[in-house]
């Protein structure tokens, strides 16, 4: 028979390890990391003032005590690879973790919109990457959206074929059953007061914005249409389908004026060059992203270096020859394409691009990347897209991550030994990888 004496220490240690339990665990406590891009702005700006004649911003020295000398991106408007963003910064989730199938950035640039595969709409500081507020905007998931060149409207279309109109304060005052299958892009006229749409049941639909109503119908596609835009300022519309073909419409007539057979798969992503609209660039299935001149009417460039289907690209809103592209295996890719702006026979810069194929007398180029982020993401990549001011890479993928990239910094020579370039060690994934060692700055002057 036990002894009082036992009976009372193995009730105090009974009693300890319920309040332990009880106790709520207490979070790793770290620092928020911040990109904060006033003081380059400020600094760009006085240095104009002072000396409005100097528009040479000068070399950046690969040292940490040099980083006061780096300016916003739209000071190196001559050095597109100074813009690449390989730098990680911050990963963002949802308690409730879903696919990130869209990430927009609001127009002015402070807070980034992350779509999911719940539905849900998620705002995020652009900033300090931390929360904001999340809302459910669609009954299914949502697989597109589009904020207007006015900044007024953002449009979103889901996974039933609905298409919903938002102001910048998120309020819904229009709702449209624009298919009868999953909307998969949008995409606004120039002067906003059009819209037209991409969907699985294998149309694009032109409508009156302020009327809701159907203009015309683009009929021509084979299967479904998985991405569509519009000329920055002309009225031309081009599409992507699963059929592999990409076509270019007249949207006042409807008519298709030109068919593209480059791709051998799936096309994943159509976008026109924003800054000049002179270029073109599709992404497929079939591992390739290539590069269309609107002036030769022929491809000029073909994206390569990466091992993967191609579900994503993005340019950037400064540099009209820097290009980012994402893959099904979540890798991100830089591309310079200073060798395409002149209307001109292409060249290919020394260390970059290699002759390709040949076609109808041209030379197709073969363009390498100048950077990369191998692991960026655990799974594919749905939707990437640059800050207004160029500084920053958002990417949202199916590993439900929304991740930030931004610009590395003089003589950071860490920012390219983490888990997202070199890749985690073995029995571990990209992110616990990095959440056993976050070190370095958590400030960033970019």
């Amino acid at each position: 028979m036990p002894q009082p004496s036992q009976l009372q220490s193995q009730f105090s240690f009974d009693y300890d390890d319920q309040q332990q339990q009880q106790q709520p665990q207490q979070r790793k406590l770290s620092h928020r990391r911040t990109v904060d891009y006033t003081g380059t702005v400020a600094r760009w700006k006085h240095r104009r003032i002072v000396c409005p004649y100097a528009r040479d911003p000068g070399v950046i020295r690969p040292e940490k005590n040099y980083i006061i000398d780096i300016f916003p991106t739209t000071a190196y408007i001559g050095n597109p690879i100074g813009s690449t963003t390989p730098k990680f910064v911050h990963s963002s989730v949802n308690k409730m973790r879903y696919p990130v199938n869209l990430v927009r950035w609001t127009p002015e640039g402070r807070r980034l919109l992350g779509a999911s595969s719940s539905g849900e709409f998620t705002l995020w500081n652009g900033m300090t990457f931390n929360f904001e507020t999340i809302m459910q905007a669609h009954d299914q998931a949502i697989r597109t959206g589009e904020w207007s060149h006015n900044s007024d409207f953002l449009l979103s279309g889901d996974q039933e074929g609905i298409v919903k109109y938002w102001q910048p304060n998120f309020n819904n005052v229009k709702v449209i059953a624009a298919h009868r299958e999953a909307v998969r892009d949008l995409s606004f006229s120039p002067s906003d007061s059009k819209f037209v749409t991409a969907s699985d049941d294998g149309t694009l639909k032109v409508w009156n914005f302020n009327e809701g109503q159907e203009e015309s119908t683009l009929t021509g596609h084979g299967w479904d249409v998985k991405c569509v835009n519009w000329h920055p300022t002309k009225g031309l519309i081009v599409s992507g389908s699963k059929d592999n073909l990409v076509k270019l419409w007249d949207p006042r007539t409807g008519k298709c004026l030109t068919t593209l057979h480059s791709h051998k798969n799936t096309i994943t992503r159509a976008q026109f060059q924003p800054t000049r609209g002179d270029l073109l660039a599709t992404s497929a299935r079939d591992q390739t992203t290539r590069i269309f001149d609107l002036r030769m009417m022929r491809d000029v460039a073909i994206l390569r270096g990466n091992k993967a289907d191609m579900t994503t690209l993005t340019w950037h809103p400064i540099h009209d020859s820097l290009i980012a592209t994402g893959d099904f295996n979540g890798a991100v890719y830089f591309y310079a394409l200073d060798g395409f702006q002149s209307a001109t026979k292409a060249s290919p810069s020394v260390g970059s691009m290699t002759n390709g194929s040949v076609s109808a007398g041209f030379s197709v180029q073969q363009v390498e990347p100048i950077d990369s982020i191998p692991y960026a993401h655990e799974g594919a990549i749905w939707s990437m897209e640059f800050h207004p001011m160029g500084h920053i890479l958002c990417t949202g993928s199916n590993d439900k991550f929304a991740r930030f990239w931004c610009r590395a910094r003089p003589g950071d020579k860490e920012g390219w030994q983490d888990g997202y370039h070199v890749g985690p060690p073995e029995g571990t994934t990209t992110t616990q990888a990095h959440n056993t060692n976050t070190g370095g700055s958590h400030y960033h002057r970019n």
